[in-house]
């Protein structure tokens, strides 16, 4: 083909298309971003994967009824942008993340949708803010350091809201780690954190989390990641098991 072009993942290509963000079909971390894909397919989880002019694979954007989201969100009869992604520098600033996110837009116009919203961020693991205001986005929210973005259909609609997830981290005492699948880093970084936990005689409590309920009542705004010590979150994405053995140095010497 000789333009940019979107293909739909479903639980009967996902195989051979693969995730664009796990390359090895054969891996434990595409295994279980799979069955949490084909779970939630039903509730209407899509990707897309977006192609170039040679057929390859540069882009890839995740989004679903926003009552179903794995975020911290309450945002009725919208859709939500859960994850997007453009992996080369070389592709970046090329309008392939508008594409995509039209491509979401035209979606959930023909669902009847009052809106589009996502989360924002600075970082490089989630989507920034420039993307969407330039797209017509405004913030309608920001609590901690994620921005709540919505683009209305409907101007009388009422804007979603996030659900203030800075109420959920007192019950986590001691060590906690919680998690879920819906980034298929996060089982990597679980147990390279795991491991360094053990090594250093640290009660670390991991928990997984199983569905969208519990991801909207999470301690951390990036609902499927958080890292916890005496109610205090110390990171809310995946990392490194060097990143944290520096967290647990800082804290333990404190």
């Amino acid at each position: 083909m000789n333009e940019l072009y979107l293909v739909d993942v479903t639980p009967e290509n996902i195989v051979d298309l693969g995730l664009f963000c796990v390359k090895n079909v054969k891996s434990p971390e595409f295994a279980k971003k799979k069955d949490w894909f084909i779970d939630n397919y039903k509730k209407g989880l899509r990707i897309k994967i977006l192609y170039n002019e040679s057929d390859k694979q540069i882009g890839y954007i995740e989004y679903i009824l926003a009552d179903f989201a794995w975020r911290p969100i309450d945002a009725s009869d919208f859709m939500f942008i859960q994850c997007m992604y453009v992996y080369a520098k070389n592709d970046k600033n090329k309008g392939y993340g508008t594409f995509m996110v039209n491509a979401c837009e035209e979606d959930a116009k023909k669902q009847g949708m009052k809106g589009v919203c996502t989360m924002t961020s600075k970082g490089t693991f989630i989507a920034n803010q420039h993307l969407f205001t330039k797209n017509g986005y405004l913030q309608v929210e920001k609590l901690e350091r994620y921005e709540f973005m919505v683009k209305k259909f409907d101007q009388k609609s009422q804007d979603p809201k996030l659900i203030d997830w800075t109420q959920n981290r007192e019950k986590y005492q001691g060590w906690n780690l919680v998690y879920a699948d819906q980034c298929p880093w996060n089982n990597k970084s679980v147990e390279a954190i795991k491991l360094v936990a053990q090594e250093a005689g640290v009660d670390l409590k991991v928990k997984k989390i199983t569905n969208w309920q519990e991801a909207k009542n999470a301690p951390s705004g990036f609902g499927v990641f958080s890292l916890l010590h005496n109610g205090k979150l110390l990171e809310d994405h995946y990392l490194s098991s060097t990143r944290f053995k520096n967290i647990l140095n800082k804290e333990l010497n404190k």
